[in-house]
């Protein structure tokens, strides 16, 4: 999505996260004294200039190793888990001996890891824009044994000069069709409410831009990969919301399907099979060829 109306008016109401020194040549003070110092002192002995000139030396405390490594964010994320598994290695070895202490201790560790995977994007991390991407991702995850195959953060190229000025966060290819999902995180504090399928209102505040950029998206993807394929490829917008609470399942505003961003794989598995799997196929090369990547590696 590009950021012309990504968040448009709901960043109004949400919450953001977001020595001197001194040259010793130019110092005036340090000029007079200069000049009106004796030759004596100019003169001193080989000792008080080195005094003077000789580097400090640094001394290094110790333990300062430990400290480095406590200091890195990588070491730190991992203690509570360490800590979890000699604690619990500890417990058991006191209880069964030291060999199933050990095994648990080691099951631990596993089972965290195994734990941090399923938390992992397949999008680098400074690639994203926001955490809604990142759950309607882990939901499109478990679709993929129903036939369906998914391109995250893709640009979407103008005609006339081919430069990526807008991005889909999900296009999602299946059975059902192809979808363009953008998902977005709204004030939750303010109401979502629509007008005979024609406008979208978060609080006080018009989504008109938001959905018509969405809708572009969509229709841009849909030239560009029937272009590719030789058939008519339609691409149905979308609108993952999450934060406020969403009074319907999925409307339809301005030609584009609104729902909460929890129902994004309810949303795709409800509907009729309209594409063979080698259709399937042949859009999803046609895609990775044609809408590259926003952030390319």
């Amino acid at each position: 999505m590009p950021p012309m109306g990504k968040g448009y008016g709901a960043s109004l109401m949400a919450t953001t996260e977001r020595g001197d020194g001194h040259d010793a040549r130019g110092h005036p003070q340090a000029r007079s004294e200069a000049t009106g110092s004796t030759a004596t002192q100019a003169t001193g002995s080989e000792e008080t200039r080195e005094h003077h000139h000789q580097a400090p030396v640094k001394e290094h405390p110790e333990g300062g190793t430990a400290a480095a490594l406590l200091a890195d964010p990588r070491i730190r994320r991992r203690l509570p888990t360490a800590g979890t598994a000699l604690g619990a290695g500890l417990a058991v070895w006191l209880l069964g001996g030291w060999r199933l202490g050990l095994t648990v201790a080691v099951l631990v560790v596993i089972g965290d890891v195994v734990r941090r995977s399923r938390k992992t994007s397949s999008v680098t991390a400074w690639q994203k824009s926001s955490a809604a991407e990142r759950r309607t991702e882990k939901q499109l995850k478990s679709l993929q044994r129903n036939g369906y195959v998914v391109l995250h953060a893709r640009a979407v190229p103008r005609d006339d000069d081919g430069v990526s000025d807008g991005r889909i966060d999900h296009l999602v290819i299946g059975p059902s069709g192809v979808y363009a999902i953008d998902s977005e995180k709204w004030d939750k504090r303010l109401p979502v409410r629509t007008m005979s399928h024609l406008k979208l209102f978060h609080g006080p505040f018009n989504k008109k831009d938001r959905l018509d950029e969405a809708r572009w998206e969509a229709q841009q993807a849909s030239s560009i990969l029937a272009a590719r394929c030789g058939f008519e490829v339609p691409v149905q917008p979308s609108v993952a919301i999450y934060g406020p609470s969403i009074p319907w399942k999925v409307m339809r505003v301005r030609d584009v399907d609104v729902y909460a961003g929890n129902r994004a794989r309810a949303y795709l598995r409800r509907r009729p099979k309209i594409l063979t799997e080698g259709d399937v196929e042949r859009i999803f090369e046609a895609a990775q060829q044609a809408l590259p990547p926003k952030y390319p590696d």
